[in-house]
């Protein structure tokens, strides 16, 4: 795998970051996160295992465009 299945792209201007995951070959966007509580729970629906304890795995996570954890807008 060259990136990791789950993106948290950039913050967006109104606040939040939008979710997408790779499966099947294929890029879904799960929602927009304005919250670690929310991109928990779009990965639970996801169907990762223990998704708190992927957040800062860079094999699982990659955060794009701004800091981890940052939701507020730019």
């Amino acid at each position: 795998m060259t990136s990791a299945p789950i993106v948290v792209h950039r913050p967006s201007h109104s606040g939040g970051r939008r979710v997408t995951v790779h499966s099947s070959g294929r890029n879904e966007i799960l929602g927009t996160a304005y919250s670690d509580h929310d991109l928990v729970v779009f990965l639970e629906g996801a169907g990762v295992a223990d998704p708190e304890a992927v957040l800062d795995d860079p094999q699982w996570v990659e955060w794009r465009g701004g800091p981890a954890h940052e939701f507020s807008a730019t």
